[in-house]
C-alpha cells in the first residue's frame, strides 16, 4: 500500500506559493490560503526510497519521464521551492551531501565537457545569439536583447582588463571564440583561446580564417594544465571554473600564477555559492559531469594562496537569471527544429535545466562573481570604476 500521507507532509512544506497537487488516483489537495499559482500533477508514484535517497535526481527523472507535470510557469514554481526554507531543495547541507567525489583529470575533464558541449553546435544556434555565447549577459537596461547583453558582457570583461595594444591575452575556455576575437579586433592584443570540446575548437578555427585574424588570434584544443613555456599579460576565464572541480580549485589559480605575467591581471567569470561549495546531483548526471561551484570564500582563499592581489569582486547574479530566462524562452520557441535531432526527454531534461538554474540564480540560491585580481602590484589599473562605465 501506497503511503500517500509521506508525500502529502513533504508536499506540504516544500512551496513557498500556494499550489494545488494532483496525485496518481485522481486526489486533488491546495496548499496555501489563496488560489494556487500552480499545478502540479502526479501520473504516477514517485518512488519514495529514491525521494529519501536523492530528492533532485528523483523529482528531475520524475519529470523528465513525464510522471509529474506542471500547469503555470515552470521557473515560479521551482523558485517557490527554492525561497521556501523548509524545502528540501533549499537547504544547502543536501548539496554538500550530493556532492560526487570524482577527480578531474585532463582525460575526464575533456569527457566532462564532450557529454555537455559537443552535442551539435547547430543545437546550440538555435537558441543562443548570434554570438554563441553561452555565459551570463550583462543587461543595461532590462528591455536588452540577448545578443546586446552578450556584446555587453564582452566589452565589461574586456574593460576590466584594462588591455593596450601588443599585450598578450589567454582566454582559458573560450567557448566559441566572442572574447579573444573581439579582444583581438577591438584593443590590437595577440589573442590565445583554450577548449576541450572539438565543436568549439572547430567553430573558432574557423571564424579566425573567415576575418583574417591568423596574425593575431590563435585556438588550442588543450587541457590549461598542459600550456607549457608560456607567459601572458592578462588571464581571463569565463563560466569555465565551474568545471575544474573542487579537488582541482588550486590547480586552476596556480596555474593562472605561472602563466601570468608579473604585474599581469587576471578577470575571473564563474558561478559561486554563497554559502558552502556544492553541486547538485540531478545538474551533475545529466548537465555538467564533474562540476563543482565554488563559494566565495573557497575563491577568495585560493586567490590569497597565490598571493595574488584582489582588486575587485561584483556579482551580476540577476544578469544571469535574465539571461536564462532569455534562453529558456527562445529554446520553447525552436522546440519544432529541436525535434528533429531530439526525444522529448531530451527536451524536457534541458527545460528543467534552464529553468531550474534561472530560478536558482532569482532566488540567491547561488550567484555571478566576477573577480579581478594582479599578480604582483598593478598601479597602472585607474584609480576608480569610471572607467569600466565610459
Amino acid at each position: 500500500m501506497i503511503d500517500k500521507l509521506f508525500y502529502k507532509n513533504m508536499l506540504k512544506n516544500t512551496f513557498s506559493d500556494p499550489i494545488e497537487i494532483t496525485f496518481w488516483d485522481g486526489e486533488k489537495v491546495k496548499y496555501g490560503d489563496s488560489e494556487p499559482n500552480f499545478k502540479l500533477i502526479f501520473h504516477d508514484v514517485v518512488s519514495k526510497s529514491e525521494l529519501l535517497q536523492n530528492p533532485s535526481i528523483a523529482f528531475g527523472e520524475a519529470y523528465m519521464d513525464g510522471v509529474i507535470e506542471v500547469e503555470g510557469d515552470l521557473k515560479k514554481l521551482i523558485a517557490s521551492m527554492y525561497k521556501n526554507q523548509e524545502s528540501f531543495l533549499s537547504n544547502s547541507k543536501i548539496y554538500a551531501y550530493l556532492l560526487k567525489k570524482i577527480s578531474n583529470t585532463s582525460k575526464q575533464s575533456k569527457e566532462n565537457v564532450a557529454f555537455h558541449y559537443d552535442i551539435g553546435n547547430d543545437f546550440y544556434k538555435l537558441w543562443l545569439d548570434e554570438t554563441m555565447t553561452y555565459s551570463c549577459g550583462y543587461f543595461k537596461t532590462p528591455e536588452d536583447s540577448l545578443k546586446t547583453a552578450q556584446q555587453n558582457k564582452v566589452a565589461h570583461i574586456l574593460k576590466k582588463l584594462n588591455l593596450k595594444e601588443g599585450q598578450t591575452l589567454l582566454d582559458i575556455g573560450c567557448g566559441w571564440g566572442e572574447l579573444v576575437i573581439t579582444a583581438a579586433k577591438k584593443y590590437g592584443v595577440k589573442a590565445t583561446g583554450i577548449t576541450l570540446s572539438e565543436e568549439q575548437y572547430e567553430r573558432v578555427k574557423e571564424r579566425i580564417s573567415t576575418e583574417n585574424l591568423a596574425d593575431s588570434v590563435e585556438v588550442q584544443l588543450i587541457d590549461y594544465r598542459e600550456l607549457k613555456k608560456k607567459s601572458f599579460d592578462r588571464i581571463v576565464s569565463v563560466g569555465m571554473l565551474e568545471h575544474v572541480g573542487k579537488d582541482h580549485l588550486h590547480e586552476y589559480f596556480r596555474k593562472v600564477n605561472e602563466l601570468l605575467n608579473h604585474g599581469g591581471l587576471s578577470v575571473l567569470h564563474t558561478i559561486t555559492s554563497p554559502r558552502d561549495g556544492g553541486t547538485d546531483a540531478w545538474i551533475d548526471k545529466y548537465i555538467f559531469p564533474g562540476g563543482y561551484i565554488p563559494s566565495t570564500k573557497e575563491l577568495v582563499n585560493h586567490i590569497a594562496d597565490e598571493q595574488f592581489h584582489l582588486v575587485d569582486l561584483e556579482s551580476l547574479r540577476r544578469h544571469y537569471a535574465k539571461t536564462l530566462e532569455k534562453w529558456a524562452e527562445n529554446f520553447e520557441n525552436v522546440l519544432e527544429e529541436v525535434r528533429k535531432t531530439k526525444d522529448e526527454r531530451f527536451i524536457r531534461m534541458w527545460r528543467l535545466y534552464l529553468n531550474a538554474c534561472a530560478a536558482s540564480f532569482e532566488t540567491g540560491n547561488i550567484d555571478l562573481s566576477q573577480f579581478i585580481f594582479t599578480k604582483g602590484i598593478n598601479d597602472s589599473i585607474p584609480w576608480t570604476r569610471e572607467y569600466l562605465y565610459k
